[in-house]
């Protein structure tokens, strides 16, 4: 029987950085940092069946090697959608979302280029690299409820492919979520600080997004305000968010954290840090 109670779910957005054969300063290789991460999304998963982890900057050797662990204690937990940038296929960065099948059915998944060509593989602007969107609509089995995940990686040269990139999401948050029929969840690294003007645009009286940190109260609130540290040689900002179409639902939002990247051994996990929110979908 259909369930008609809220949805409490766990949303995670983090960029793992990806597995460079030329380590910053401060920077460990992926074999180090591995466990640290898997650890970290298997601890803040573990109790909510609900939860959804979107990735930026993975290359499909660190995708395969995250599901692994995720997947340690029971095979098949966990599942994901997205492709690599460069081809579509494997080949460049995913940003992928990561689900378990068990609570949510995949209904529909695409990949759209952030760029004038949103088909193919293809770099938009001034954008410095392919940039893409993750889209899916999953259906929850027990209440049989949809809702609409998607999960970006903007430019981090290009103020104008990041302002156009907006366009086009808040276009695909119309479409997809069939004009506010289907709630709708967006997460990633937006390389935007919250006065860039694509992060103005995300969230503007037009758009129906709202930046979670903004809808939890400072008492809900765990952890860092910054959200992206570098490996301890540059300027700390936030631009990665989670954002929910709050002026189309009235999703609850019931907390927000920003976790640790690094703690006693002095190994930074990533440059980023997890973003972490506790949402309950109406």
């Amino acid at each position: 029987m259909r369930s008609r109670s809220p949805i409490s779910i766990r949303l995670l957005t983090h960029n793992v950085r990806y597995a460079t054969n030329s380590p910053f300063v401060g920077e460990e290789v992926w074999e180090v940092r591995k466990p640290r991460i898997i650890n970290e999304l298997r601890f803040t998963t573990a109790h909510c069946g609900e939860s959804f982890i979107c990735l930026q900057e993975v290359l499909y050797h660190q995708l395969t090697d995250i599901l692994a662990g995720l997947n340690c204690e029971e095979k098949g937990e966990w599942d994901y959608v997205g492709v690599g940038r460069d081809n579509g296929i494997f080949a460049g960065e995913f940003s992928p979302i990561l689900f378990r099948p068990s609570v949510w059915d995949l209904v529909t998944m695409d990949t759209l280029w952030l760029s004038p060509t949103p088909e193919v593989p293809s770099k938009g602007w001034d954008a410095a690299c392919n940039r893409i969107l993750t889209v899916a609509i999953f259906r929850h089995h027990r209440s049989e409820k949809k809702l609409v995940a998607m999960n970006t990686h903007l430019d981090h040269r290009g103020p104008n492919s990041r302002l156009e990139a907006a366009n086009i999401i808040l276009e695909q948050i119309g479409e997809r979520g069939n004009h506010g029929q289907l709630p709708v969840f967006l997460a990633g690294d937006f390389n935007s600080q919250s006065n860039d003007a694509a992060y103005l645009k995300l969230t503007n009286k037009d758009s129906p997004m709202e930046d979670l940190y903004t809808l939890s109260p400072s008492e809900k609130r765990y952890g860092h305000y910054y959200t992206f540290t570098g490996f301890g040689n540059e300027e700390p900002t936030r631009i990665d968010f989670v954002f929910t179409d709050q002026k189309a639902h009235p999703w609850l939002v019931q907390n927000y954290a920003v976790l640790e990247n690094k703690f006693d051994d002095g190994v930074y996990a990533s440059d980023h840090r997890t973003v972490s929110a506790d949402v309950v979908m109406p």
